[in-house]
Order: structure tokens, then C-alpha cells, then sequence
């Protein structure tokens, strides 16, 4: 009984400390430049001034358009990888494909280098093929950045089907593409999900990339959000930039919220 108790008092302080920060976010978001100080950073603000920040990042930021490119590049880009990670894992795992593991092996490496690694080769070659600072580069560019982590994960959740599924589905006359969409694919519905929201996450936030990659239209939200940053002179004041970054937050904690049951499914990632 002790133990219990010691354990969530242990996890209560542990959650407090987590949600500090969440909390001085929203205090001082919620306050109007005149009232944001560093003696108050503690007491909270009103309803009416977060509004009116809201209404400022939407008038007089560029944040708005960004959070529309951002979105485009967070749903293309993760599906586009999903759906190519599980081609991958079915034809190595399903198919036996030749010399599968190396080819696996080749795509991996992907995720091997860290990915400030890849930004002079990124850069140039969104250059020499005219994609810079274009949407579909960087949606090529996302696609290719998560492809090795969606197919190391279906290849793992394929290995975890029984040889018997794909025998089965032969005996009775399926053909390959049949059973890959009407089988595997409805039985690693939970891993599609996890891969998709964790990909579309690292997107979305993204930093790096899109600070590089593009400095017009297609510029997503996060550089746009860094900008803000600049609170001297021209800038909108610190209120305002915390707001954009409450709004900015808004998407990917909503994308766990409605996709957790599917989340938690996948975490078993294999039970079949």
C-alpha cells in the first residue's frame, strides 16, 4: 500500500512538472503586451486578451499561411511514406523478395545519418531539379525522410503475420495485390495509423529542412513561428508570438487525441 502511494505521489510531481511549462504558455498567451512582464510571468491573463491574440496572429502574422502549408506537407508527406513502408515490408517479408534484406538494409541507412548530414545534399538537389522552395519538392523531399522508419516498422509488423495467411489467400486464388489491400493492409490498420502519426509530427515540426529548403510560399509554419521571435521594433510582441505558438501546437496534440485508440493498438505492434 506504501509503495502505491510513494508511486503516484511520485507520478503526481512528475506530471506537475510536466505541465509547468504547458501552463506558463497559456498564462502568459492569455495576456495583452501592456500586462506581459517578467515579475507576473506566474498569474494568469483573461479570456478577452487571448482572444485578441488570436485575432493579431491571424491580421498581422504569417503564421496563418503557414499553418496551411504545414498541414499539406504533414498529411502527403506521411501517407506517401506509409504506403511505400508497406510495400516495402509486404515484398520483403510476404514476398520473399531477392536479396530483400539488402535492399531493406539500403533503405534503413536512410535513418542512420543524422539529418543535418543531409542538408547540403538536400539543398542540392532541390536545386539542380528546380523543386526548391516548391511544395512538391518538399513533400518529395518529407516522403523520402520517412520512408526508412515506415518500412523498418511494417517490416517488423509483417514478420509478426503467419506464413499461413499468405498461403491460404494463394490457395484460394488471390492474387498478389489482393491480398496485399484486401488482407495485410486492413490487419496492420493500427500500424499504418502509428507510423502516420508519428511521421506527420516530426513534419510537422520540423525545423531544419524548411528553414532551407524554402523562403517564400511554400515555407511551413515553425520557421514563420521562429521569426515571430523578433519582438524588437517591427515584431508583435511577446504575447502574441506565445499565442502563435499555442495555435501552432493546436494540430498534432488533436492528431494523438482523436488517433489514440489506434495508438495504443499499435504500440502491439506484430500480435497476429
Amino acid at each position: 500500500m506504501a509503495s502505491r502511494i510513494a508511486r503516484y505521489v511520485i507520478l503526481a510531481v512528475l506530471g506537475i512538472i510536466w505541465l509547468l511549462p504547458i501552463y506558463l504558455l497559456f498564462a502568459n498567451a492569455s495576456k495583452s503586451n501592456a500586462n506581459f512582464s517578467g515579475t507576473n510571468l506566474w498569474s494568469a491573463g483573461t479570456v478577452g486578451d487571448f482572444w485578441a491574440n488570436i485575432v493579431s496572429v491571424f491580421t498581422t502574422t504569417n503564421v496563418p499561411a503557414g499553418l496551411g502549408v504545414s498541414a499539406v506537407y504533414a498529411i502527403i508527406a506521411p501517407i506517401v511514406a506509409v504506403i511505400l513502408g508497406a510495400f516495402v515490408g509486404f515484398a520483403v517479408i510476404v514476398l520473399k523478395l531477392r536479396h530483400g534484406f539488402t535492399w531493406f538494409f539500403v533503405i534503413f541507412c536512410g535513418t542512420v545519418f543524422p539529418i543535418q548530414m543531409m542538408v547540403i545534399p538536400w539543398f542540392s538537389f532541390s536545386a539542380n531539379t528546380g523543386l526548391y522552395d516548391t511544395v512538391v519538392g518538399m513533400i518529395i523531399i518529407y516522403s523520402i525522410v520517412c520512408l526508412p522508419f515506415s518500412a523498418f516498422v511494417m517490416r517488423n509488423f509483417f514478420s509478426g503475420i503467419a506464413e499461413s495467411v499468405f498461403e491460404a489467400s494463394v490457395v484460394d486464388g488471390a492474387g498478389v495485390w489482393r491480398i496485399f489491400t484486401r488482407i495485410y493492409l486492413p490487419m496492420s490498420t493500427s500500424a499504418l495509423v502509428v507510423v502516420f502519426i508519428l511521421q506527420a509530427t516530426w513534419v510537422w515540426n520540423d525545423f531544419l529542412l524548411s528553414l532551407i529548403l524554402t523562403q517564400s510560399t511554400a515555407r511551413p509554419v515553425m520557421p514563420l513561428l521562429n521569426a515571430l521571435q523578433s519582438t524588437e521594433g517591427a515584431g508583435p510582441g511577446y504575447t502574441v508570438t506565445l499565442t502563435a505558438a499555442v495555435l501552432v501546437s493546436v494540430p498534432t496534440a488533436a492528431l494523438f487525441l482523436f488517433t489514440q485508440r489506434f495508438f495504443q493498438k499499435g504500440l502491439a505492434l506484430g500480435q497476429y
